[in-house]
């Protein structure tokens, strides 16, 4: 390989037999490799963020910290992962993103054989530039989220549209994704598992079958949609990994029409508050919000739920909303028009994005008892709702959940314009 070697991190369990072997054979140069052995899957991040290339990570598929989260990790610096499966694992590793698996009992031979097949030396990397990473996956529901201040109804408003829109006859499913989840409680349910927290944890270690996904989500008959439970305690977010829940969410896409998406306003991250917990805290709002085909903003329609809406919508504009996909609705409006046509004004005057004409909902006296109850809430209130957000879905498709990192798309010669004559390049 002309002096070109690979650099291989090695994470399992203690006293492996195959690590003393790997250590040996790059020792005594048997094996063209660097091997660094990292004592925890937390390690393994650190050095993947440390700016060094590596060719592979070889790690022991009874390890723990091994998941789809470690995987995504690994490819996104251009580092394959090799598994090494433990004896009666039925576990697809490659169906979570691993490059390729190997016999715990590997020789130097097959070692070599699966670098060459999957890995790239380092020299090698570092003359291409070339990161590879695996086509996203494509969900084909569409998503729609509601948020708001809290405190003016948002999360009353997500079930309206969830049932709304199940009346035309879609598939919906209505997603607790707040940080202090209500929904539970709003639809009396006597059982709070599973949940959120069930369903990215069978993400993170495999790709449930259509049954066993919906044996993670509630049917409430009454309304018409699905239900997905939230978390149960605010601090369980924490237990949430970023990659298995993006891909929860375009499971729940592609098996449902529509998701609505009950989340908070909070997309505070590392590059605001200086902080990786903040933006994990907030996954939820960021990866939903970042991804939404309509966002639904749910203000009252006092002055302070109105500067509260246009807090809203300055925030969401800062994080990459675009304009477009945002609409305001007033809850608890007055019922003449006039008033209506003020707050109108209001929010069109006052608001630094050209937003839609709000959609207004009155206010109901029976709706919060009727949301306890889990019958279905009036069809006043859920009808004119999915009148109003359907057509906003019509055509739009399903958006891809990261539009700040485009792909880049070849430029075809001349199409960025030329130098006027007589003009001549340095």
């Amino acid at each position: 390989m002309n002096g070109e070697r690979y650099v291989v991190m090695g994470l399992a369990r203690p006293r492996q037999s195959w690590l003393r072997e790997v250590a040996k054979w790059t020792t005594t140069a048997s094996l063209p490799a660097e091997f660094i052995m990292c004592l925890s899957a937390e390690e393994v991040h650190a050095r993947l963020d440390g700016g060094r290339l590596f060719s592979a990570l070889l790690v022991d598929g009874g390890i723990s910290g091994l998941d789809r989260d470690l995987i995504a990790a690994a490819q996104e610096r251009d580092c394959v992962t090799i598994v090494v499966q433990s004896p009666g694992s039925q576990r697809d590793w490659e169906a979570l993103g691993a490059a390729t698996t190997i016999e715990a009992d590997f020789d130097r031979n097959v070692l070599l054989a699966a670098l060459g097949d999957v890995a790239a030396p380092v020299a090698e990397v570092e003359a291409s530039g070339v990161v590879t990473t695996t086509a996203p996956h494509r969900p084909s529901g569409q998503l729609v989220a509601v948020t708001g201040p809290p405190g003016h109804g948002a999360s009353t408003i997500a079930m309206a549209t969830a049932q709304g829109l199940a009346e035309t006859g879609r598939a919906v499913l209505l997603a607790d994704l707040c940080l202090d989840a209500d929904l539970a409680m709003l639809h009396d349910a006597g059982d709070i598992v599973p949940g959120v927290q069930e369903l990215v944890d069978a993400f993170r270690l495999g790709e449930p079958t259509t049954d066993e996904l919906s044996q993670l989500v509630f049917s409430i008959p009454a309304r018409g949609y699905s239900l997905l439970l939230g978390l149960r305690r605010h601090r369980d977010w924490a237990s949430i990994r970023p990659r298995a829940f993006d891909r929860s969410l375009a499971a729940l896409r592609s098996h449902h029409e529509v998701v609505v998406a009950d989340v908070e306003p909070d997309v505070e991250g590392q590059e605001l508050a200086g902080s990786v917990d903040v933006e994990d805290r907030n996954l939820f709002a960021r990866n939903v919000l970042q991804s939404a085909d309509v966002v639904v903003l749910v203000a009252d329609s006092t002055p302070r739920g109105v500067y509260g809406l246009l807090r809203v919508v300055d925030r969401l504009r800062t994080f990459g909303v675009e304009a477009e996909r945002m609409q305001p609705l007033i809850n608890r409006a007055p019922r003449r028009p006039r008033h209506r046509a003020e707050l109108s004004s209001a929010v069109a005057q006052l608001s630094t994005a050209p937003l839609a004409n709000p959609i207004f909902v009155g206010d109901r006296r029976r709706l919060a008892t009727d949301s306890w109850s889990g019958t279905a809430l009036p069809s006043s209130v859920a009808a004119p709702l999915a009148s109003a957000i359907a057509p906003l879905l019509h055509g739009t498709g399903a958006r891809q959940p990261d539009r700040r990192h485009r792909d880049p798309s070849p430029v075809r010669p001349g199409s960025l314009g030329h130098w006027p004559d007589g003009w001549a390049t340095p």
